[in-house]
């Protein structure tokens, strides 16, 4: 799963920011882990260094100082990287630009990693590291990853809100296990957790709990005009204490803020014990809502054993053929679980635009990104060549990275054929 995960969080690390090398390659490739045939090092490949990934968020201080992290895949051949080794191996970099496809610097330097801001959380490396806050209200911050003496390297971008001392932007969510806080906004139930500031102090906040399902993604055909949202009523409010240990027993949203008059909240989505994996009959129906019909679906939700129906549903798709029904199961909810992994905001990462497109048609062979807008490029899907899905960040009160995508009646004859794929065994 290494390869595909690492899609998402190197292709917006890939961007083109004037004056800085970027690439659009495709992510099967793995670009941000390969190099090019005259740079490849002459290390046997059980050996070979690679980055594959990198995720980030910040947490503000305050105006003036932001605290940024970095999320690294790092292996050696298969095995993770040791930090001493990493601190060795790789120099970081950074330049602040005004916005996108500008020149404007707004700041710049570079980081000595050692075991002071470089740690290890799970198969992660993670780089805390310092920046002045620019007197803006916005800004790019592109880091670089090198290694040296060879031309490789890692590029991540992260828009960075330095006036904006929200929850979300001020507050870290972090578990029992890590001194680093979480990249993700879910927790599994019962999972032990802090809230905390960079800096020091405590607070008192208030959470208010929606025991709400939210619908998954509508078709990307669907262009007809979005009913009116209907206003989520709270199930339950408390407040509770940072720095002090918690854990959410029940499953849903919980919304965090530090002053209830304020409109946006830090998000945290309480899951199962097997999120991101689905492995209940009950949950395992939800996805498949993307490649079946009405009719599929709801004669499995009529069935008194969940189980036995998906399997006659997979089974009665491949024509009886176990095996392939078998991997075709492993195949689709591989992509489930990634999605999950990589689309969680204030729902489930499958229920989200991005997770349905990601599901049905895999990764994006580019990825162009501005402000408040991602463009993925599929080269070749169904029958058509160089298809674009742009999905637009919208406002949302529980998350600050929600993207709606932007419907056509003409991706018809681009979808279908995917999904037939699917229902096929054709995907692998």
């Amino acid at each position: 799963m290494r390869t595909t995960l690492s899609f998402y969080v190197y292709i917006l690390s890939v961007l083109v920011i004037a004056g800085c090398a970027s690439s659009n390659k495709s992510m099967k490739q793995l670009p941000e882990a390969q190099v090019r045939p005259s740079e490849q090092q002459s290390a046997p490949i059980n050996e070979e260094l690679s980055l594959i990934a990198i995720q980030s968020k910040y947490l503000l201080k305050d105006t003036t100082q932001t605290k940024v992290y970095l999320y690294v895949d790092a292996f050696k051949g298969k095995n993770p990287i040791s930090v001493a080794e990493f601190t060795k191996i790789y120099n970081l970099n950074y330049v602040i630009y005004s916005d996108y496809g500008t020149r404007d610097r707004l700041g710049y330097g570079n980081v000595k990693l050692d075991s002071s801001n470089v740690s290890r959380v799970g198969d992660k490396i993670v780089i805390a590291y310092d920046i002045k806050s620019p007197n803006k209200d916005y800004g790019v911050l592109l880091s670089e990853i090198s290694q040296t003496g060879t031309l490789k390297k890692v590029l991540n971008d992260l828009t960075i809100k330095f006036k904006k001392l929200s929850v979300s932007q001020t507050y870290g969510l972090y578990t029992a296990t890590s001194a680093q806080p979480l990249q993700r906004h879910y927790v599994n139930a019962n999972e032990a957790f802090t809230l905390r500031k960079v800096g020091e102090g405590s607070d008192q906040l208030h959470v208010f709990y929606y025991n709400h399902d939210f619908e998954a993604a509508g078709s990307p055909m669907n262009v007809a005009p979005k009913t009116i949202s209907k206003s989520l009523e709270v199930d339950s409010s408390f407040t509770i204490n940072t720095n002090e240990p918690l854990h959410f027993d029940k499953e849903g949203l919980y919304n965090v803020f530090a002053d209830t008059t304020q409109s946006e909240g830090l998000g945290i989505l309480v899951v199962n014990e097997r999120f991101p994996k689905v492995t209940r009959p009950q949950l395992l129906l939800g996805p498949l809502l993307y490649m079946s019909t009405n009719n599929e679906i709801n004669e499995i939700k009529k069935a008194e054993d969940y189980k036995k129906a998906l399997d006659k549903y997979w089974l009665t798709l491949m024509n009886g053929n176990a095996p392939l029904a078998q991997q075709s199961i492993r195949s689709f909810y591989s992509r489930v679980e990634e999605a999950n992994q990589l689309f969680t905001t204030y729902k489930e990462g499958w229920k989200t635009d991005k997770g349905m497109i990601y599901i049905v048609l895999g990764p994006p062979d580019k990825v162009q990104r501005s402000k408040d807008r991602e463009v993925w490029t599929y080269d070749q899907r169904g029958n058509a060549q160089n298809v674009n899905f742009t999905f637009n960040r919208r406002n949302n009160q529980f998350v600050d990275d929600h993207y709606e995508l932007v419907r056509y009646a003409e991706y018809q004859p681009i979808w279908y054929p995917v999904v037939e794929a699917w229902r096929n065994g054709s995907i692998r």
